[in-house]
């Protein structure tokens, strides 16, 4: 085995290994035991799929080529062919990331072949793994003849301390520094054919199922209780509130036996979680976006930390711009129709990096956080880490200048001039600028001091001890020096959380319906999975923001409790199964379609791992004066003999109604529970029974029915004689506590009141003009208002047959 490290010179250390590669004949080695339940990991190794599962190999800024199907294949229809390669390691590659084990022994095999008339009678060639970073290991070589088809065969073993959460095979040529010098002998075109790794496949993952109540009922934070998620960043639009998370959830794999995980991995992190509520309590999970790694809206960013997002008209189009930051070293943008999505990459490299005006010095380009101001100027800031060490020590520790602000120009994906310092106090990351009043604010965690902050040091009077948030208050969204400084907006968390929710923090800051809040994480989740220990799985918080009357801002206090519910919950209405004011033991997933609440464009999702005894929930349903009458749900059974039941209050409340989950199992359907008693604003719990260690169903939906207002009303109807002519009466009684209008309606007139007071009649003897009627019915309308609301009731009477004479 040949492993390299390729460094930002491109150079290389090669090596031989003395555990790994047993490579085929022609290189000595014998063969490696086959494992059992063999299984081919390469997906569409044939081509068979055109280029399906396939890219050029982006390890490097520098790398480039382009993939194309052709049908001069080894066998079957296709095969891949790679031309205009830029560098040798320009080939194609496959992601086998969470497929490959470390420890485990594979045999791959795969068809290559050059035809270029200048180039080399023999070339060797190499099929590569890329495990992150700058590690590369040659897997197997094969020395082919130009114009003839060569098999890779042969078996490595990745040895048992190589990290495999990013795993990418690719095929090229021997690696030199400057390729392009003789491109005949380095960079020649060639086709690949029939590619496998064999091997056992993966065990199953650990689900990452939080199956304890997370979010206690009755407390508001933190936001959700069935997923993790950090550096939370609010976006007001059209009545909600979106919260931009990064995913710690990706990472997270509880051991079975234990419960809990291994410490959080930020490098493995390149989705970004979402969230949103109409009512800062009741949560709708729209899950993760998929921003950077190979299958990424931008896949030449390999993470997706910290994300910031505003909206602005541009070109008369609405568009929303979601920033992150691609690990310590660059920052990026994708560009989405609605907040949540579809998103696209109007760049092809990253926003902020090296090349940034002013941001030399910055040691992480990361953290970026857009602010539109009033006029429509655009702003970002970034940045952070450890201070430059030209600076004095105590410089270093009290103003370490390693904080940006930059104008974006109109397009929001690309900045205009040079970065501005921004002189925050103590500071280590996550700037985040707000308006209010006329007056910026910029808010930002500070650093906990060591050696890359001057060393031993001390902060000046009303300085940022370390892990809080400090801010900054300015009359230009560009102009930040340290006189700024308010002071601390937001002790460390672990101050109000307790053992193991220390660290540093993320915050942003939102105004939605009059009222600033404050969003920040805490491990408060972690924390309640596993007693007192945590390892680093952040949660979302907010709390209210308070203002004194000179602007400067009322130090927060971390609760629990968080904020109000600004609203009661709607429930007339289709809306998404996946939203929780708090849950036990249930995930979720995207499924097939469009959101029936939020539209076709966007993505969907439904509970799933629902298991006996687990429950979902809302907060302060208001259901009216008059209540419903019944409850829907799609669901998908997965087993025989689940059940929903809905309850008032908590978990053990009172059951108001059943709905059996009988449908066909592995079918959308819906059930229907009728409901009875269910009135007025109450905490609504699903709570879920059936068969014991089986998932029961999924959940896409819910829709409660309003029960039928009616207006009370007592009729009766005869029919008599009057001058030898039938005569067809009809009465109606007022039962209701108001006046109410009346209309009575035969087949023989008509007669309407206009208001009717409570208890009165109305009463009309209509002349059929004959001797004889057959029986018959009459019609009365109702008109009142119930609760402020207007409301028709329409009865029928039956009168008998009458005769006159004889």
């Amino acid at each position: 085995m040949e492993q390299r490290m390729r460094r930002a010179t491109r150079g290389r250390v090669a090596a031989l290994a003395t555990v790994g590669l047993l490579l085929a004949a022609g290189f000595g080695a014998g063969a490696a035991p086959v494992q059992a339940a063999d299984t081919n990991l390469v997906v569409n190794g044939g081509f068979e799929d055109g280029l399906a599962n396939w890219f050029v190999n982006n390890g490097n800024a520098s790398d480039g080529a382009q993939l194309s199907a052709t049908s001069d294949a080894y066998a079957g229809a296709n095969a891949a062919l790679v031309t205009s390669r830029t560098t040798t390691g320009s080939g194609p590659m496959q992601d086998l990331s969470g497929k490959v084990q470390a420890g485990q022994a594979y045999t791959l095999t795969a068809r290559i072949k050059y035809e270029n008339a200048n180039g080399p009678a023999t070339k060797q060639f190499f099929a590569t793994m890329h495990y992150g970073g700058g590690t590369y290991t040659n897997l197997v070589s094969v020395t082919a003849t130009k114009g003839q088809w060569a098999q890779f065969n042969g078996t490595f073993t990745i040895p048992a301390t190589q990290t495999v959460s990013t795993a990418r095979l690719f095929f090229e040529t021997p690696w030199t520094a400057t390729p392009s010098t003789d491109p005949d002998l380095h960079l020649m075109d060639f086709t690949l054919d029939d590619v496998s790794v064999v091997g056992a496949a993966p065990p199953a993952p650990a689900s990452k199922t939080i199956e304890v109540v997370g979010k206690l009922p009755g407390e508001h934070n933190p936001l959700i209780g069935h997923k993790f998620g950090a550096d939370g960043f609010g976006l007001v639009h059209d009545g909600r509130v979106y919260m931009y998370m990064t995913n710690d959830t990706q990472g997270y794999a509880p051991n079975p036996a234990t419960g809990v995980s291994p410490g959080i991995n930020y490098g493995d992190i390149n989705q970004i979680t979402v969230i949103s509520s109409a009512d800062l309590v009741n949560w709708t999970d729209h899950g993760e976006i998929q921003v950077a790694g190979p299958n990424g809206v931008a896949p030449f960013t390999a993470n997706s930390w910290a994300p910031g997002i505003t909206k602005k008209m541009v070109n008369g189009v609405e568009k929303f711009f979601l920033y992150y930051a691609n690990g310590g070293g660059s920052s990026n943008v994708i560009t989405g129709a609605s907040p949540l999505g579809p998103w696209t990459s109007e760049r092809t490299s990253t926003l902020i990096d090296g090349r940034t005006p002013g941001a030399e010095n910055v040691a992480w380009k990361f953290d970026p956080a857009p602010f539109v101001d009033d006029d429509g100027q655009p702003y970002l800031y970034f940045g952070g880490g450890p201070a430059s060490t030209s600076m004095p020590p105590a410089e270093r520790f009290n103003n370490p200048k390693n904080i940006r602000a930059i104008e974006l120009d109109d397009t929001m994906v690309a900045t205009q001039g040079t970065a501005a310092v921004v002189d925050a106090p103590v500071a280590f990351e996550a700037g985040h600028v707000f308006k209010r009043q006329g007056k910026y604010y910029l808010s930002y965690s500070s650093h906990f001091g060591g050696n890359d902050f001057g060393g031993s040091q001390q902060p000046l009077p009303g300085y940022p001890g370390g892990g809080q948030i400090g801010y900054l208050i300015s009359d230009n969204p560009m102009s930040w020096p340290k006189e700024t400084y308010a002071g601390v907006l937001f002790p460390n968390q672990s101050q109000f959380f307790g053992a193991g929710t220390g660290g540093n923090n993320h915050q942003s800051v939102f105004e939605f319906e009059g009222r600033h809040y404050f969003t920040y994480h805490a491990p408060t989740l972690n924390k309640r999975i596993n007693g007192n220990t945590t390892q680093g799985y952040r949660s979302p918080h907010i709390q209210e923001l308070a203002f004194n009357p000179d602007g400067t801002i009322q130090q927060v206090v971390g609760t629990y409790a968080g904020v109000n519910q600004v609203r009661d919950f709607d429930p007339y209405r289709v809306f998404e199964a996946e939203t929780f004011g708090w849950s036990k033991g249930v995930a979720t997933t995207k499924v097939d379609g469009g959101s029936a609440q939020f539209g076709g464009a966007a993505p969907n999702l439904a509970v799933r791992d629902i298991d006996n005894g687990d429950w979902t929930a809302l907060s302060s349903v208001n259901f009216g004066d008059n209540g419903a009458r019944s409850v829907t749900a799609k669901v998908r059974a997965l087993a025989a003999g689940g059940q929903i039941q809905v309850r008032l209050g908590s978990a053990t409340g009172p059951v108001v109604g059943t709905a059996a989950v009988d449908t066909p199992v592995g079918q959308w359907a819906e059930v229907t529970a009728e409901l009875a008693g269910v009135s007025g604003v109450h905490d609504v719990y699903f709570t879920y029974t059936g068969p014991a260690g089986v998932d029961l169903f999924e959940i896409d939906t819910w829709a409660f029915q309003a029960a039928t207002l009616e207006l009370p009303v007592t009729l009766t109807a005869s029919a008599r004689c009057v001058g030898g002519r039938v005569y067809v009466a009809v009465q109606a009684r007022n039962d209701h506590g108001a006046p109410v209008g009346i209309a009575l309606e035969t087949a023989y007139g008509e007669r309407s009141f206009a208001a009717v007071a409570p208890g009165a009649n109305a009463y009309q003897s209509f002349n059929t003009r004959a001797v004889s009627v057959p029986a018959g019915s009459a019609t009365v309308r109702v008109t009142g208002a119930i609760g402020g609301q207007d409301v028709t009731t329409v009865r029928t009477v039956q009168h008998p047959a009458g005769t006159c004479g004889g």
